[in-house]
């Protein structure tokens, strides 16, 4: 009997030693079997069309560099992506790296869940690398003296028109508008037959159009550290004004509110000769569109303008040194010139530094698709997205209050001297 006992227990014991082996061992410094892995946060749905594209990635990096493995972890939208960051921080089980938007950062900070890059920089001597990047990405990637992020996939904001029905209305097709008078003039020749001249989506992103109106009529919505807002401004009147007249005055665009989904949608369909929208949707409209269409510059008033915006790849605190500087490596390598040409040619996102522009895969690709080269061509007209902190609450009060001006519910003197009440509340502790 004792034998059996004994013989029973040598046999468990060695199943939990097999077991334990078989399953693998992880080390305090955040390494598996000797290997250091990651838990990379990536802003798409399980299933969505870049999901097999940054799992390919991660599978070449991985092979490149034996002692990392990378493990993206699908999270939804941006705002889904951030929710859960904010609960894994919380949870004290922060993930590894991760893209967010670039203007998270003042959220990240204050809530102290991010770490500065500066210090990896300098150890890596990787200051000309950061250096590469355009500074209009750059400037939401800085705030403090020092630098939170590196730019992944980012955009701006472009006019997408329909060359055949240029053509159908006598207008010049390699001639878009370059004012807000030709907008509406040309939008007057197009709006016919139930179709309309322009849209420009006024859901989910108001803030980041209007921004663009803003800019190319005056300055920029916001300070540099994220504290002041400047909507309340003769010129940003003009600029509200215009946007909800397209509809409501001028009949060139559908009135009310034009829902940031469905404008690609209508453009496709022919039921809109132009569309503002993000260089982010350029490889969607090449691939469905089945007329001849041309990106150009956004239309000025006084100047050029638009406003960056996308993602960016930040560190995470609470994970070891090993794991920054695995993290670092994995941020350089998606970054690197090869790729972000690669990225977005894939994509539509805008390459995010002249090196990868200079690649013969990128001159190829812009020698056979010209439309990809506007974006980066109008990036020395662009500035930093809006961000401040409680970015959150301040989009929310933007979008609901520009949508009641531009739906004709508010005038656009009430609106935005509403937003700059209320932002400067929301504000008022973080400034010094």
């Amino acid at each position: 009997m004792k034998k059996a006992i004994r013989l029973t227990v040598i046999l468990l014991m060695l199943i939990w030693v097999i077991s334990g082996c078989s399953s693998g061992k992880t080390d305090g410094d955040g390494k598996k079997d000797g290997k250091i892995e990651l838990t990379f946060y990536y802003p798409v749905d399980v299933g969505g069309p870049l999901t097999k594209i940054i799992e390919g990635y991660a599978a070449e990096f991985n092979k490149e560099n034996p002692d990392i493995v990378v493990k993206p972890v699908f999270t939804g939208s941006y705002e889904d992506t951030m929710t859960k960051t904010q609960s894994a921080v919380q949870g004290k089980n922060p993930p590894d790296v991760a893209v967010l938007l670039s203007t998270n950062l003042y959220d990240l900070i204050d809530m102290d869940a991010i770490i500065p890059l500066d210090d990896l920089i300098k150890e890596h001597n990787d200051q000309k690398f950061v250096d590469g990047f355009y500074p209009a990405f750059m400037a939401n990637a800085k705030t403090g003296g020092k630098i939170w992020s590196i730019p992944f996939q980012r955009s701006t904001i472009v006019l997408y028109y329909n060359k055949d029905a240029f053509k159908s209305a006598g207008l010049d097709p390699n001639k878009p508008p370059k004012t807000w008078d030709e907008l509406v003039s040309y939008g007057k020749k197009l709006t016919k037959d139930g179709k309309y001249g322009v849209e420009i989506p006024s859901t989910d992103f108001t803030y980041w159009m209007f921004q663009a109106l803003a800019l190319q009529n005056g300055k920029n919505l916001m300070s540099e550290d994220g504290t002041e807002v400047y909507f309340n401004t003769p010129s940003n009147v003009e600029a509200l004004q215009f946007f909800a007249d397209l509809g409501s005055k001028y009949k060139v665009s559908p009135e009310g509110i034009n829902n940031w989904a469905t404008v690609p949608s209508d453009f496709l369909a022919g039921k809109t000769a132009m569309m503002y929208h993000s260089t982010g949707n350029l490889t969607n409209v090449k691939n469905k569109a089945n007329f001849d269409f041309g990106v150009a510059f956004l239309p000025q008033k006084q100047q050029y303008g638009s406003p960056t915006g996308g993602g960016d790849f930040y560190i995470f605190k609470g994970i070891s040194k090993e794991k920054q500087e695995a993290a670092w490596k994995f941020i350089k390598w998606m970054t690197s010139p090869e790729r972000t040409a690669q990225w977005s040619i894939d994509t539509g996102y805008v390459a995010t530094s002249p090196a990868a522009y200079e690649t013969d895969k990128m001159k190829q690709y812009i020698a056979e698709f010209p439309q990809a080269a506007v974006a980066r061509d109008q990036l020395q007209y662009a500035h930093a997205e809006l961000m401040t902190h409680q970015n959150g609450q301040i989009y929310k009060l933007v979008n609901d209050t520009l949508q009641s001006a531009i739906a004709g519910k508010t005038s656009p003197e009430e609106a935005l001297k509403t937003i700059q009440e209320k932002a400067e509340e929301i504000l008022a502790p973080f400034k010094k």
